[in-house]
């Protein structure tokens, strides 16, 4: 027995290579989507976390975008579905979903998890001290090694002087 499996030509699709990324506070993130539509989808991004849920942004490609205040200066929407979110900042790691609707209500979503690391600027001021404490050490060396070798240069030229006969009395021979 056949089974037919009926395929609207309006399906929606949504195609990506990577559902998770990886990225420090200040960097810039970049959800790579491809939205296949017959028509003219709806794109929604919606960003999710364990404390809140927040609309970023709806865009119809080439008609309009409409990007919410929080996200307004951050968001760079594509018309293919793909979202671009700059400076990022610790509170944006979570939980992002893009729902691609058609005219005919049909929609798919896909779902991306954004981690958000902190720079740790005490590491940076650690190894900072550390290496002008090194510094200082290997200039000290350096000056206490340069002191030695003068002072064993001077003791040495006044053991030579000692060993030399005085040149004082000076005898005249008979010729």
């Amino acid at each position: 027995m056949l089974h037919f499996v009926h395929v609207s030509p309006r399906a929606v699709s949504i195609q990506s290579t990577q559902h998770s990324l990886t990225r420090s506070v200040q960097e810039d993130a970049f959800f790579s989507v491809d939205v296949a539509c017959n028509c003219t989808p709806t794109i929604q991004w919606t960003f999710m976390s364990s404390s809140v849920s927040r609309a970023i942004g709806v865009w119809r490609p080439g008609v309009f975008i409409n990007i919410t205040d929080d996200y307004s200066s951050r968001v760079e929407a594509h018309d293919n579905g793909s979202m671009g979110l700059s400076d990022l900042r610790l509170q944006d790691a979570g939980y992002y979903v893009v729902t691609v609707t058609d005219d005919m209500g049909g929609s798919k979503d896909a779902g991306y998890v954004l981690k958000v690391n902190e720079v740790l600027y005490e590491d940076l001021q650690y190894l900072s001290v550390s290496a002008l404490a090194l510094a200082c050490l290997a200039a000290l060396l350096m000056l206490a090694m340069w002191l030695l070798d003068k002072a064993y240069r001077k003791i040495v030229a006044w053991r030579r002087r000692k060993q030399m006969p005085e040149n004082d009395a000076t005898e005249l021979q008979p010729l």
